[in-house]
């Protein structure tokens, strides 16, 4: 295939890095020279020379949507290729502007990757960004179907899946899956602006995947919003009104089980109803935790380790603790997987746990368990032993040893990792990853500097059990 570019932000030059990946001969465009030579610095392509050779098998418009029909008008004019799409999120304004500028529409197939970074720019492009994505396609009735048919090879050469799609329609529900989302995102995030560093201090990953996607690029989001705005306005009304209500209810202490609780619900059956891997259903899966030292290797020794034992990693999200050399990994898998890749992970000495039940165990490198689950799943609970990293071993962590349940680890020697300091009791305040990091990290009342002159204190948990 022989394709021109034109526009090397994100998108435009992440189709030419795709292509390139099949041996596409591609040409790289772009108002800013520098945003082109950088993207064929990066290996996405050759500057598109002056002269008008012999027109390409697809010209790619990845301009903003106010620039669509313009420059489709100038490509078309100097007969660059067989066939143009363009990748703006809205459909209905560049189609309009192009019948305004008497463009070929038989050669111009409207298009749309669901794919992005909240980044931009050709920096942030990669070729693998639309593997797996949705890819509308909205051809018109004077589109040709060999037009139709080149773009679409474009797209699977892309990894994406071609969908077709009316304009209206795609407008109608962008505005409802991206568009309003990307405000709603920035309105949260706007109201960290004035907070306090002690509370910013606090934030998880939760109000990391709330806000995402608000750090995109504001020239670009207000042309999107401007050129949709009406179906944009309609969902955000809705958004608006019942949180609106869920205000009111809290406020006056209504029955929250009528209020807040029925919104919590209905969130949940929408996200239920969100396709799942390759566009299919939504499918649970079993949450494996693994503790990785943060160190170069580790994350691929652990896939690797995990396709040894034959399992398939689903999905996958990491979990980091500010000021712990130490993060974890959280492998989705099938969950008639689960208990193998367990058993595979601790006989290579990885920490581990699998998250559901009604308790949470945690089991130490090397398959032992240091002691019955706890059954609090999201309250308070006592880590019975600790990992202790050793030198040599083949594991992950090195050899490792399980203290006695409850003991505090003894003043670290000079050979010895000396962890960043944590609070004295080894009580850890929250269930999850961070509870697997504190499995790792331990603590000690005075940092591992010295005695704290304080009496050590047992986990009353685990001492009623001595």
């Amino acid at each position: 295939m022989r394709a021109i570019v034109i526009g090397t932000g994100l998108i435009g030059t992440s189709i030419a890095l795709a292509l390139r990946e099949h041996d596409a001969e591609v040409w790289l465009a772009d108002s800013d020279p520098a945003a082109a030579r950088l993207a064929a610095d990066l290996g996405a392509g050759e500057a598109l020379p002056a002269g008008t050779g012999e027109p390409a098998d697809v010209a790619v418009i990845a301009v903003p949507p106010a620039a669509v029909a313009a420059t489709l008008a100038e490509a078309q004019a100097r007969n660059l290729a067989d066939c143009y799409t363009d990748v703006a999120s809205v459909k209905r304004l560049p189609i309009t502007e192009a019948r305004e500028h008497r463009c070929d529409l038989a050669r111009y197939v409207p298009g749309h990757p669901l794919a992005g970074r909240e980044k931009h720019g050709p920096a942030a492009a990669r070729a693998d960004l639309f593997l797996g994505c949705t890819w509308a396609l909205c051809p018109l009735p004077e589109t040709s179907s060999q037009a139709t048919a080149t773009v679409a090879a474009l797209v699977r050469a892309c990894g994406a899946v071609p969908v077709r799609t009316d304009p209206a329609a795609h407008d109608r529900w962008v505005a409802l899956i991206s568009h309003a989302p990307h405000l709603v995102a920035a309105a949260m995030a706007a109201r960290l602006e004035e907070a306090p560093g002690e509370a910013l201090d606090l934030a998880g990953q939760g109000l990391r995947d709330v806000t995402r996607i608000a750090a995109g690029d504001t020239a670009l989001w207000t042309q999107i919003l401007s050129a949709n705005a009406a179906p944009v306005a309609e969902v955000l009304a809705a958004v608006a009104a019942d949180l609106a209500e869920a205000a009111r209810t809290l406020a006056d202490g209504d029955d929250l089980d009528k209020g807040v609780a029925a919104l919590l619900d209905r969130g949940r059956s929408g996200v239920a109803r969100i396709p799942g891997k390759h566009g299919g259903a939504a499918r649970e899966f079993a949450v494996v935790q693994v503790v990785i030292p943060d160190q170069p290797g580790e994350l691929a020794r652990l896939f690797q380790a995990t396709g040894a034992a034959g399992v398939n990693i689903e999905d996958v999200r990491i979990e980091h603790s500010p000021g712990l050399p130490v993060g974890v990994a959280e492998l989705s898998v099938r969950p008639g997987e689960a208990d193998l890749l367990l058993q595979a992970l601790e006989t290579g000495g990885w920490p581990v746990r699998r998250l559901g039940g009604t308790g949470q165990r945690i089991l130490s490198p090397g398959g032992r368990s240091p002691g019955p689950p706890i059954s609090m799943p999201n309250g308070p609970w006592c880590v019975p032993s600790r990992a202790v990293r050793a030198p040599g071993g083949a594991g992950p962590t090195g050899r490792t040893r399980t203290r006695p349940a409850g003991r505090l680890p003894p003043r670290p020697r000079s050979t010895r990792r000396r962890w960043p300091p944590l609070s004295a009791p080894i009580l850890v305040l929250a269930s999850g990853a961070r509870s697997m990091i504190a499995l790792i990290a331990g603590s000690r009342s005075d940092g591992g500097s010295g005695r704290s002159g304080r009496r050590r204190r047992r986990c009353p948990r685990l001492r009623s059990r001595r």
